[in-house]
């Protein structure tokens, strides 16, 4: 198989891992398994114990520059600790097609940061793009919805809004990383730091988790969040990047709603209404048009 076949199925692959994550997320709590911050702090770990084993038997060695480090601890805070914190929380509260579509507008988030941050001009293109997007997550977060599990719909669209915002933020900063150094490596020193970071706030939940409680069906969710959902997702990811580019990998993002709403339409009994579709049809054309002459970023859950 080319090259780019291969990387093309691993961005597939991606997005589906990510979009399946939503759904066995959501029935691991929902099923009294583990809580929120308990499945943070296992994805987290797990993954971050497979990338330095993964190292072992492929040592890719990258020498931080001191002046880097600020900049990938900020990395760690931003894309991991917090994003993920926030995600799994609001997942807990909301409707997994809420979140996967909401999870969209991080593009959109993107431009309006880096036209902050590093100054980049914003065209009347990307502006009708953020209003689009603006205009679709909040007919989404004001719609009602009585199907599915979400027991506070719009604490969870919030708290999924600001995990985008995290994710984009970490987004403008790793970029450079990327850049410099092995991607890889910087996403196992990123994992192992933001480990570090979240155990004070999950390792209560964690504590709590009553093993012996799982049925097989709870452990394949478990097994799917943490290896298909977090280590080969991210990895997928990053070698979709390096051989097809940002922009393809970031136009895989338009297929995380359709599989995610696929599969909590089937397993979490969701509904597709009209004003998920409004909202939906306003942030892809949004995303479309804010990301119309600039590279679209690799989208992480």
């Amino acid at each position: 198989m080319i090259p780019k076949t291969k990387a093309h199925l691993a961005l597939l692959g991606t997005n589906i891992f990510f979009a399946i994550n939503l759904t066995a997320i959501k029935y691991i709590i929902y099923g009294g398994f583990a809580k929120p911050f308990a499945i943070n702090i296992i994805r987290v770990g797990i993954s971050a114990a497979l990338l330095w084993l993964l190292f072992i038997f492929q040592p890719i060695k990258s020498i931080i520059k001191k002046k880097d480090i600020g900049r990938l601890i900020l990395c760690a805070l931003s894309g991991i600790a917090i994003n993920q914190l926030l995600f799994v929380k609001g997942l807990s509260l909301t409707y997994s097609i809420h979140a996967a579509l909401l999870m969209l507008t991080t593009p959109i988030l993107i431009t309006i940061i880096a036209a902050w941050i590093l100054e980049e001009r914003l065209s009347n293109l990307k502006i009708t793009g953020l209003l689009l997007g603006i205009t679709g997550a909040v007919i989404l977060v004001t719609s009602r919805d009585n199907s599915g599990i979400a027991p506070r719909v719009l604490l969870g669209d919030i708290l999924i809004i600001c995990n985008a915002v995290a994710y984009a933020i970490y987004f403008i900063l790793v970029k450079p990383l990327m850049k410099n150094y092995n991607p890889v490596a910087i996403i196992r020193i990123i994992f192992t730091i933001a480990f570090f970071m979240m155990l004070p706030f999950c390792w209560h939940e964690f504590k709590e988790v009553s093993w012996q409680g799982f049925t097989w069906q709870a452990w394949l969710c478990l097994a799917l969040v943490v290896f298909a959902g977090t280590f080969f997702a991210y990895l997928f990811n990053v070698y979709g990047i390096k051989i097809l580019g940002a922009s393809v990998a970031g136009a895989y993002i338009y297929s995380q709603p359709f599989f995610a709403a696929t599969i909590a339409i089937i397993f979490m009994s969701e509904t597709i209404t009209v004003a998920k579709l409004i909202a939906a049809a306003f942030i892809f054309t949004g995303v479309y048009c804010s990301n119309r002459t600039v590279k679209t970023p690799e989208n992480g859950n």
